[in-house]
């Protein structure tokens, strides 16, 4: 196992990561980091989520930026708005040390699109953005991407999923011809392989961590056998038995998480909904109170669950199984963070238990029931 300092990270970066608790590198970024500060090119990461890829492609970005030069080097590109403010925070976080300041600016939709022009004119080395409010920025005239030497796809898998593609499109297109593109996904389906004929060279390096088991091997998975009548009791006695730990609810649809939010707040738990139909303002206040430990539970939608990463999450439930298998990996990867041991609960109807068969034999894992 590397140190820090032994794969080249910088020793004021190294600083910034011991405050933060980064002590030993996680296996992508080991792979990745001496190779992308040694070399000038392409690069294809295969990472679940929680598996350190900020860090990953963080450190070597930050060390490669060239400070005096007070403009756009680094674009990196995120699906949501939370994972945006959230990788700005960590690159804030690392260069704490540092002798000198590296700026980022991160843009996103559902912000005022002139508070984000006027941030864009101050000093600005990394942009950090969701690939809608870019392309608007770019139609406006109102970012200058010439001198961008690095461009990265964060979660390249969810923005496709997410329906970014002509965004990312349009942006590798108009990027730079002299870049390096640097893309991150959980997954590698049809479309990202073709961004990836298309857009990077046919020599980028590509790792892919613990191809085996790309489930964390800290996460116990049970299921429980349910009907539709007694599935919320399900639920809710499962919430009782686990007082002390905090957990989310995955539901399939916008609905049924607004349907389990009501059910769960009649009974008297300390739980919020976060899904699409809410207000920016109303899904940053149940985050920030879920983060604060203000509330115990929270019930969410798959696309909206990403970039929340909160540590100590002592479960998952899945109040319906998901229909695609990265998403349980997404789901189940939310628990178990950093070294710690998690559960990952599926409430099973009778129709659904092929679906989990079929999860259990595709990814390698054992589910055993629950009682």
């Amino acid at each position: 196992m590397s140190t820090f300092l032994e794969l080249g990270v910088d020793k004021n970066l190294v600083k910034g990561l011991n405050e933060l608790n980064i002590k030993k590198p996680t296996e992508i970024q080991e792979e990745a980091i001496p190779l992308l500060l040694s070399e000038n090119t392409d690069f294809i990461g295969l990472a679940q989520t929680g598996t350190g890829k900020t860090a990953a492609y963080g450190l070597p970005i930050l060390q490669k930026i060239d400070h005096t030069k007070l403009e756009i080097q680094a674009l990196i590109l995120s699906p949501t708005r939370e994972l945006v403010l959230q990788i700005k925070k960590q690159l804030f976080k690392f260069t704490k040390y540092c002798d000198h300041k590296i700026f980022a600016e991160g843009v996103y939709g559902g912000e005022k699109i002139d508070k984000q022009i006027k941030a864009l004119k101050r000093p600005t080395h990394i942009v950090i953005a969701t690939p809608g409010r870019l392309v608007d920025l770019m139609d406006r005239g109102d970012i200058k991407l010439t001198n961008v030497k690095t461009l990265i796809l964060d979660e390249a898998d969810e923005m496709l999923s997410m329906g970014f593609k002509d965004d990312l499109t349009k942006i590798l297109a108009q990027t730079a011809r002299q870049k390096n593109t640097w893309l991150f996904s959980a997954t590698m389906p049809e479309e990202i392989q073709r961004i990836v004929k298309k857009y990077m060279s046919p020599k980028a390096p590509q790792v892919a961590t613990n191809k085996k088991s790309i489930i964390n091997d800290n996460i116990m998975h049970q299921f429980v056998r349910v009907t539709r009548e007694n599935k919320d009791a399900a639920l809710i006695g499962l919430l009782d038995s686990r007082k002390n730990e905090r957990g989310i609810i995955f539901t399939r649809t916008k609905a049924h998480a607004q349907q389990v939010t009501k059910m769960l707040k009649e009974e008297g738990f300390s739980v919020d909904a976060l899904e699409g139909n809410m207000q920016q303002k109303e899904r940053e206040k149940a985050m920030r109170a879920f983060k604060k430990e203000n509330l115990q539970f929270l019930v969410s939608t798959d696309v909206s669950a990403r970039g929340i990463d909160v540590q100590d999450l002592g479960f998952v439930i899945h109040y319906q199984l998901p229909d695609q298998l990265e998403y349980y990996t997404h789901r189940s990867g939310r628990t178990a963070r950093a070294g710690n041991t998690g559960f990952s609960i599926a409430l099973v109807l009778p129709h659904e238990m092929e679906l989990m068969k079929s999860i259990s034999k595709k990814l390698n894992i054992q589910f055993k029931e629950k009682k």
